[in-house]
C-alpha cells in the first residue's frame, strides 16, 4: 500500500474514534444533566414523600409531587392561561389582518408584529409542555427500570431518609408501578379533553368564503388539540407504568382549577 494512502487510513481511523468519543462524551453530558436535574430530584421527592405520609402510598406521594412542580411552574402556567385569554380577545384583529394580508408571509409578520405590541406569548403554553415532558419521562424511568419499591440509597439526598416501607398500591386499587391501568388512561384522555375545552374555548363558526390554507391549518390543529390529543395521551398512558398517567391526570385537574378560577368557562 502506498505510503500517502496507508496516512490517509490513519487519518480516517483517528477522525471515526474522536468522534465517537465526542458522541460518547455528549452522551455522558446528556445522562448526567438528566439525572442531576430530573431523575434525582423527582426520585428524592418521591421516597420523600412516600416517608412522610402515614400509609407510605406512593399513588399519594405522585400526587403531592404533582401539586409541587405545578407551584413551581404556577409564574408559566399563569402566563400560558394569561396569553390564551389574551389571544382570544385579539381574535377579530387576527381575523381583519388575514383579510388585509393575502401572501402568508406577511399576513405571519403581522400577527407577530400584533402580538409583541399587545406583549402576548403565543407559544406560553407550548413551553409549559415542554417543562413538563422531561418531568414525565423521569417518572417512567423511576417505575419502569425498578426504581421502586427497591430504594437506591446511593441516589438520596442526605436529607433524604429511606422510609420501613412502601405501598406501592394507591388507594389499595392501582399499581402504580404496573402498566396498562384502563381507567387512569380513560381518565387522563377525559381530563385532557376537558382541559382543552377550557383552554381553548368553544369552537367558533366559519362562514362561506372563509376557506384559505392559513384557516384550514388551524382548523386543522384545533381538531387535533381537542380530540387526537386526548386520545393519543389516553393510549400512552395504557402503555406506561400507572404512576405517570396519575401525574398527569393531577396536573389536568390543577389546570382545570386553574382555567375556572380565572373565568374561563366551557
Amino acid at each position: 500500500m502506498p505510503e500517502h494512502a496507508t496516512l490517509e487510513a490513519h487519518y480516517f481511523c483517528i477522525i471515526i474514534v474522536r468522534e465517537v468519543f465526542n458522541g460518547v462524551q455528549y452522551t455522558n453530558m446528556i445522562s448526567f444533566i438528566f439525572h442531576a436535574l430530573v431523575y434525582d430530584p423527582l426520585y428524592n421527592g418521591l421516597i420523600y414523600f412516600v416517608g412522610m405520609i402515614p400509609t407510605h402510598d406512593v399513588g399519594v406521594a405522585v400526587i403531592v409531587l404533582t401539586i409541587v412542580v405545578r407551584v413551581i411552574l404556577f409564574p408559566l402556567s399563569r402566563r400560558a392561561v394569561e396569553s390564551q385569554i389574551a389571544m382570544k380577545k385579539i381574535a377579530p384583529e387576527i381575523e381583519e389582518l388575514k383579510k388585509k394580508h393575502k401572501d402568508s408571509g406577511e399576513q405571519s409578520k403581522a400577527i407577530f408584529a400584533l402580538y409583541k405590541e399587545r406583549n402576548i406569548h403565543p407559544f406560553a403554553s407550548i413551553g409549559l409542555l415542554l417543562l413538563q415532558l422531561p418531568v414525565l419521562i423521569g417518572l417512567y424511568w423511576v417505575f419502569a427500570l425498578g426504581g421502586l419499591p427497591h430504594i437506591n440509597t446511593d441516589l438520596l439526598y442526605s436529607f433524604v431518609h429511606a422510609p420501613a416501607a412502601i405501598n406501592m398500591e394507591f388507594m389499595g386499587i392501582f399499581d402504580m408501578g404496573a402498566k396498562h391501568n384502563v381507567i387512569l388512561a380513560i381518565l387522563v384522555a377525559l381530563s385532557q379533553l376537558i382541559y382543552s375545552r377550557l383552554s381553548m374555548g368553544p369552537r367558533g363558526a366559519q362562514t362561506a368564503g372563509e376557506a384559505t390554507l392559513s384557516t384550514d391549518m388551524a382548523k386543522s390543529f384545533d381538531v387535533q388539540a381537542r380530540y387526537v390529543f386526548p386520545l393519543l395521551f389516553g393510549v400512552i398512558s395504557w402503555t406506561v407504568p400507572a404512576a405517570a398517567p396519575l401525574y398527569w391526570l393531577t396536573g389536568n385537574l390543577f389546570m382545570m382549577g386553574q382555567e375556572y378560577i380565572s373565568g374561563r368557562r366551557f
